[in-house]
């Protein structure tokens, strides 16, 4: 599917400017209570010199952490969340798609030593492909930090099984148009998602909302198996 014609891209295109008017507005409690914390918090932990931020959206992740004099680069499919990002602070944004990824795309600050994904993993198999490729971009003790949807959130609503739902935008308050099918795992199909891309779950935080004291996302910290 090309990226014209992938409607969880032209989704975002149709409704960026939403987005960052949601972003600027602090709209999202989860993201301003918790999950912005915990992405950053879990970063800055690793210590790292060099990040790159696939699905950096308007840029906030990647304009932070160069705060923390962290060389960041941010991609995103959609251009213009780039070129929000870029108004926003000193971060290095480009276009890019996953597709792009996956063949193996140059980046002069490769190797990195973190990757983060920060609630932007949407696809089914692409997603797969994405992480199988993630190594190619880290350095040799690098790691990769996925902050996503806790598997618990649809437990009480749906079956619980893999499967892709309907339901993106859901719940934000500005009129967002175009949904699109975006796909859940349960946690025992990430785990196993990891494993056969040859990396190494190092630990899982479940960062917790101060108000429902139910777990706002879930966050993975990776890196590749050493080869005997």
């Amino acid at each position: 599917m090309s990226k014209a014609t992938n409607p969880i891209i032209k989704s975002w295109a149709v409704n960026a400017k939403k987005w960052i008017k949601t972003i600027e507005n602090n709209e999202i409690a989860s993201r301003r209570l918790v999950t912005n914390t915990a992405i950053l918090q879990t970063i800055l932990a690793q210590q790292p010199t060099s990040v790159l931020d696939i699905g950096c959206g308007e840029g906030w992740l990647v304009n932070t952490l160069v705060q923390h004099k962290i060389n960041a680069v941010g991609i995103d499919a959609t251009a213009a969340l780039i070129k929000n990002a870029k108004t926003k602070g000193t971060g290095t944004f480009r276009v890019q798609d996953y597709d792009a990824l996956i063949k193996g795309v140059k980046f002069k600050a490769m190797p990195f030593d973190l990757i983060s994904i920060n609630f932007a993993l949407f696809e089914n198999k692409k997603t797969i492909r994405l992480i199988k490729k993630l190594p190619h971009y880290l350095s040799k003790d690098g790691k990769i930090i996925i902050q996503t949807l806790h598997p618990f959130s649809i437990a009480t609503d749906e079956r619980y099984k893999s499967a892709w739902r309907k339901d993106s935008w859901q719940g934000l308050k500005r009129n967002f148009t175009q949904p699109y099918k975006w796909y859940f795992r349960t946690l025992a199909d990430w785990v196993k998602l990891f494993g056969n891309a040859g990396l190494l779950l190092e630990a899982i935080k479940e960062p917790i909302h101060p108000k429902t004291g139910r777990p706002a996302s879930i966050v993975f910290i990776l890196s590749q198996k050493l080869s005997n």
